[in-house]
């Protein structure tokens, strides 16, 4: 996380905010640019749209008139109407066949037609229509019937009605519209023709003037009604005001825009019909959401671009500082050994150099330090060594005055053998007595070696450590006083055999060397006092008896280990009266190892 109140921190900040500046104004200015140029667009695209509908709604409504006035031109078809008109006609049944199979082919020209009737003034009625036996609805006082008789021939734009007007089986809307039928030879009346089409044909065709899911478009005659509208009117700024557009001439289109809402209107010059098409706002910005998608992608991109150089440019003014900061806690945990490398302005190259001078000279002066105190701990060692051997050796030495007494050569060999190494191991001092593992457990089966003899086997020893710890350096010969004190106070008391165990466990990242009896044990006071030696050397003097004899063995181990490895490790002592004692010795495990 970036601290603001850092060099980096202050810097990212104030290139940041010229950078988002600079983004901010770039981008009101092409929004507003792109807002003019899409309204722009948008409203040629709907004059275009309304102008092309209204000339395609013409061409439509031009093939129906067509197809009306192929009946009225067809001599055939008005000779077998007046045929069936006068009564004239022995074959009645052959004549109504021969009438319905003209009005089937021109069924047939056309997908959209619904149904054609003819009703003659005769009352008789010819249909070819999608019902199948369905009865023909009652048609001599309904309005429509009166406006197509009443004509003098032109074509009647009867509009959308919910279902058929004459076939009692057709039930969804159709588009209705007719003409009174001439006989051409006597110029006169003989009837009517109606022919409905599928509404959803002249749907179709007003779709193309919709610019957006919520547009409506509407069919407006010269009274102002509505005849169609591809969605009912469900909101006012859907509702046409009353008398717009008024009259338009040929090919005219008129656009207004209102708050919620763009309308243009355009005329169908066939059926004196217009054309409106009604577009709400928010269809009107999609495209306008295309461009604020857009520029939002444009300035997320730049921001994170902004960001980067922002964060590059504060960072390379910062860096220099940061590594030497950096450097400097490295000297407070202790490492005197690093040098800060920094090619950057000529005052802080200044600083840098001065502090690598003064590392060099606290590192020149530790060490000579470390030096004094390395020479006074080896000395140290030295002399806490130096109280384990001549203890060891006068037991060894009345053992041996035994055995010659006792003429045992074959024994006394192996004895002086065991003690030649164990004197050959303790003289080969190296980096302030340490030794590996290994070489320790060796010796101490030299150091066994003579107990055994010396107790005439009433000892037994068992061991159990890892292999894996086995080449760990420890202090040399930190075992040998442990297992000592173990057989003289522990084990030698005992009326039956003994055991001593040496074994090895693992406690986090820490070893334990552990020395376990089942001799003679310890009373909790006895305990008490002998662990108050190890925390407290001081008082080592004060224990007396076997508590002090046994405390100087085990004190000398601890503070061996505590010099070697530090405060956290050393010697732990756990004893039960009549049930033994175990003492662990606890040092770090490398890290390599761990």
């Amino acid at each position: 996380m970036i601290n603001f109140r850092s060099i980096h921190g202050r810097l990212f900040l104030i290139f940041l905010f010229c950078m988002l500046g600079l983004l901010l104004v770039v981008s009101l200015v092409y929004y507003q640019r792109a807002s003019d140029q899409v309204r722009s667009k948008v409203s040629v695209v709907a004059e275009k749209n309304i102008s092309q509908t209204a000339g395609l709604f013409d061409l439509l409504l031009r093939s129906y008139d067509s197809v009306t006035k192929s009946l009225n031109s067809n001599n055939e078809l008005m000779r077998l109407l007046r045929s069936s008109a006068d009564g004239s006609s022995v074959e009645g049944v052959n004549l109504e066949r021969r009438i319905t199979d003209t009005l089937g082919a021109i069924f047939y020209s056309r997908y959209d037609i619904v149904g054609i009737h003819i009703v003659t003034y005769q009352g008789k009625v010819f249909s070819f229509d999608r019902s199948v036996g369905a009865a023909v609805r009652d048609h001599s006082e309904k309005m429509w019937y009166t406006e197509l008789k009443q004509s003098t021939g032109e074509m009647i734009w009867l509009g959308v009605y919910p279902q058929s007007l004459m076939s009692g089986g057709i039930d969804r809307p159709v588009f209705a519209f007719g003409r009174k039928l001439f006989e051409l030879s006597a110029l006169k009346p003989i009837g009517i023709v109606l022919i409905e089409t599928d509404a959803d044909a002249i749907v179709s065709a007003l779709t193309n003037a919709s610019l957006g899911p919520g547009s409506s478009v509407i069919i407006q005659g010269s009274d102002g009604s509505e005849i169609i509208r591809t969605k009912p009117a469900e909101s006012d700024w859907e509702r046409i005001p009353p008398g717009w557009p008024g009259p338009m001439k040929s090919g005219e289109v008129i656009l207004t825009e209102r708050k919620d809402a763009m309308i243009t209107a355009a005329p169908v010059q066939m059926a004196d019909w217009t054309v409106i098409g009604v577009t709400p706002t928010k269809d009107l910005q999609l495209e306008l959401r295309e461009t604020q998608r857009f520029l939002l992608t444009v300035v997320v991109l730049l921001l994170l671009a902004a960001t980067l150089l922002a964060t590059l440019v504060s960072r390379s003014f910062s860096s220099p500082f940061k590594r030497l900061i950096q450097q400097m806690k490295q000297v407070e945990l202790g490492n005197f050994k690093g040098q800060v490398h920094v090619q950057s302005y000529q005052e802080l190259n200044v600083l840098v150099g001065s502090f690598n001078r003064m590392v060099n000279q606290m590192d020149e002066l530790i060490e000579r330090i470390k030096l004094s105190s390395i020479s006074e701990k080896n000395a140290q060692l030295q002399a806490l060594q130096s109280q384990v051997n001549p203890h060891f050796l006068f037991n060894t030495l009345d053992m041996i005055y035994w055995m010659l007494d006792e003429r045992e050569n074959d024994r006394l060999g192996k004895v002086i053998l065991a003690l030649s190494q164990i004197f050959r191991y303790g003289s080969e001092w190296e980096e302030a007595s340490r030794a590996t593992l290994r070489r320790e457990l060796d010796q101490l089966h030299h150091y066994l070696t003579i107990i055994q003899t010396r107790l005439g086997g009433r000892v037994r020893t068992e061991f159990n450590v890892e292999e894996r710890w086995l080449d760990i350096e420890v202090p040399k010969m930190f075992l040998q006083p442990i297992v000592e004190n173990a057989v003289k106070y522990g084990l030698e008391p005992l009326d039956r055999p003994g055991l001593l165990r040496i074994s090895s466990r693992q406690k986090d990242n820490r070893l334990e060397i552990v020395v376990k009896d089942n001799g003679v044990g310890m009373d909790e006071e006895t305990l008490r006092r002998l662990v108050r030696t190890l925390d407290e050397p001081e008082h080592a003097e004060l224990a007396g008896g076997a508590t002090s004899r046994r405390g100087i063995g085990l004190q000398n181990v601890h503070l061996r280990v505590r010099l070697m490895f530090g405060e956290g490790f050393g010697v732990k002592v756990e004893s039960r009266s009549n049930q033994g004692t175990t003492v662990s010795v606890a040092i770090p495990i490398p890290p390599e190892r761990g």
